[in-house]
């Protein structure tokens, strides 16, 4: 049995009008995958939102709009398990304080709490020029 490797590695700039683009290399790998057995068309859109939202936080929140940044996005998927990992250039955030909503009105945090429902693992950690949102789906 082969079993998928996939590396991907891109950056774009801290434009909005790219995450169509980065949805739908989400949901491509998914659709590629040999050794998947479960919904591929669930996993496409849960890819596509997972990493629409990621970015669209690192967008808008951690780099604050300036179109001089960049976001970085890194996919892979090694022995199974799909992993995220989006870099960006901010100051950070407690991402444990919105895994949970704290209110089915507020605004802020929906985002990182449907994330957290469609992967396995979270976490948010320092890096030497800002942050990286790591994610993690065991397929």
């Amino acid at each position: 049995m082969t079993t998928d490797r996939i590396a991907v590695d891109i950056k774009v700039p801290n434009q909005t009008r790219y995450l169509c683009l980065i949805g739908h290399i989400g949901e491509n790998i998914a659709r590629t995958l040999r050794n998947y057995s479960g919904d591929r068309e669930k996993l496409a859109y849960d890819l596509n939102l997972v990493l629409t939202e990621a970015m669209a936080n690192a967008i808008q929140h951690a780099n604050e709009g300036d179109p001089a940044k960049e976001v970085h996005i890194e996919i892979s998927i090694v022995d199974q398990r799909l992993i995220i990992r989006v870099f960006d250039c901010g100051q950070g955030f407690d991402v444990q304080q919105y895994i949970e909503p704290r209110h089915p009105l507020d605004e802020h945090g929906r985002g990182v709490y449907l994330i957290h429902t469609i992967m396995d693992e979270i976490s948010y950690l320092s890096t030497d020029n800002g942050h990286v949102l790591k994610l993690t789906k065991n397929l």
